[in-house]
């Protein structure tokens, strides 16, 4: 599994066949939405989180978490808390039987309100996080999706050339249809419907 800060280099594993890959918001999307999560006693999976990963995993999907922090960048947590959270997340979806294929986050703040500005490259909407696990990771992103639950999330799919995007209700409200009708995506109740949706569509394909 690959954790990393986007905004630090490290040396890529050994490159595998390119395969599809699930890239997923953390926060309301695996785990239960937490302002500002820093401490590991809060993360909680979401009910059906762990299913849906083994069932998009057993289809031949690599599950990446794609997570914008911007409380390192203000200064409310550090990168020692961000990883305690995330070896909480990681050891909870163990004892599921699931094991991630990466962890991605950027830990820029944002310099505008509008979730839909490309403020930062690496910071969704922008694509760079996927962009650099697939690289990483030799994933095929117009084979792939992305899941979350909010606009930037969608974008950032969308942005990066994945084959879909989803937005579940498990964690902030969903926008109104007509608040962008310019960005595609498709909703679903939460992450286990939305990996049957993705798995639908997959057997769909010729």
């Amino acid at each position: 599994m690959t954790i990393i800060d986007i905004m630090t280099s490290r040396p890529p594993p050994t490159p595998a066949p390119s395969r599809p890959a699930v890239f997923l918001d953390r926060d309301g999307t695996i785990i239960k939405h937490v302002h500002y999560l820093s401490d590991p006693e809060q993360v909680l999976l979401l009910p059906g989180a762990p299913e849906a990963l083994r069932r998009l995993h057993d289809s031949g999907f690599a599950c990446v978490v794609v997570t914008n922090q911007s409380g390192i960048g203000r200064g409310m947590y550090t990168l020692d808390r961000l990883a305690a959270v995330h070896d909480e997340m990681v050891r909870l979806l163990a004892a599921e039987g699931v094991i991630l294929d990466g962890i991605y986050f950027c830990p820029e703040a944002p310099g505008s309100d509008d979730p839909t500005l490309v403020d930062h490259p690496d910071r969704k909407p922008g694509p760079g996080m996927l962009h650099k696990a697939a690289a990483d990771l030799s994933l095929d992103l117009a084979a792939s999706w992305m899941v979350g639950d909010m606009i930037s999330d969608a974008l950032a799919g969308n942005n990066a050339g994945c084959l879909g995007s989803l937005l579940i209700r498990t964690g902030k409200p969903l926008p109104e249809p007509s608040a962008y009708p310019a960005v595609p995506y498709q909703t679903a109740d939460d992450l286990l419907a939305a990996a049957d949706l993705i798995l639908a569509e997959v057997g769909k394909s010729p």
